[in-house]
């Protein structure tokens, strides 16, 4: 099957210390020395800020998937969440500040449940099966707490023009230009047909995957994420060469 591999997101924050010369002179005894300031603070409080804002996206990118973006507002996440509105304000300015910033949380929870572990399988077949299998297993795993996120906020925003379309839209189209690639190399790799045109596969495969969540969450069908899968691999075997791996 595919390769192992671990993905990392390191940060480097660099200390600078201050250095005295031997060489300079000595300050007078009759003037005191400039204290030195704890630079740990800071980073200590930068730090916890960043740990609050994450925990505030945890809980929003969940409400979100539930009740919608636009059912988002500060005093809401912040009554939930036992903080003060003043306290979200100063992470966010206002509800649209907020709802960016919580499809950014998304994407990012997205990319770690579904896209980085299916890029480590072998690149072909086995690597695009792996997206859509991932992007159907995380609406059965409830990766989020009202079903697929970016499938619900494509509904949500789809006619609302602006900053917030806008950005889901990019992410959606980021998602299929990714099943388009995989399509690409399972073709280079000779395991589908090379007279395929990739971008309508993918297109094709995003909409299966899609009408298995929408069938799953809105008609409440136990049978939506099977039958989407049943019919995503009836299609790949389709258009597959002899000498692709053998699909589950």
């Amino acid at each position: 099957m595919g390769k192992e591999c671990n993905i990392q997101i390191r940060t480097f924050v660099l200390f600078n210390d201050v250095c005295y010369s031997n060489f300079m002179p000595r300050a007078q005894s009759s003037v005191r020395p400039t204290p030195v300031k704890n630079k740990k603070k800071p980073l200590q409080r930068q730090a916890r800020g960043l740990r609050t804002r994450e925990a505030i996206l945890a809980r929003a990118v969940d409400i979100a998937s539930v009740e919608g973006l636009e059912g988002l507002t500060v005093g809401s996440l912040a009554e939930q969440l036992g903080m003060s509105k003043s306290g979200l304000f100063a992470h966010f300015g206002s509800k649209e500040e907020l709802q960016l910033a919580t499809v950014e949380a998304a994407r990012l929870r997205f990319i770690d449940k579904v896209t980085a572990p299916a890029i480590c399988a072998t690149k072909g077949m086995p690597r695009l099966w792996r997206l859509i299998d991932f992007w159907l297993s995380s609406g059965e795993k409830s990766v989020f707490k009202g079903g697929c996120f970016f499938s619900a906020a494509s509904f949500e925003f789809d006619s609302r023009r602006g900053p917030v379309r806008d950005r889901v839209s990019a992410i959606m189209r980021e998602w299929i230009e990714a099943i388009a690639r995989a399509v690409k190399l399972a073709q280079e790799a000779g395991h589908l047909d090379p007279k395929l045109e990739a971008t309508r596969l993918a297109f094709e495969l995003h909409a299966i995957a899609m009408s298995g969540h929408w069938a799953h969450q809105l008609l409440d069908d136990t049978k939506a994420y099977a039958r989407a899968r049943a019919i995503a691999l009836d299609k790949l075997r389709s258009v597959a060469t002899a000498g692709c791996p053998q699909l589950p």
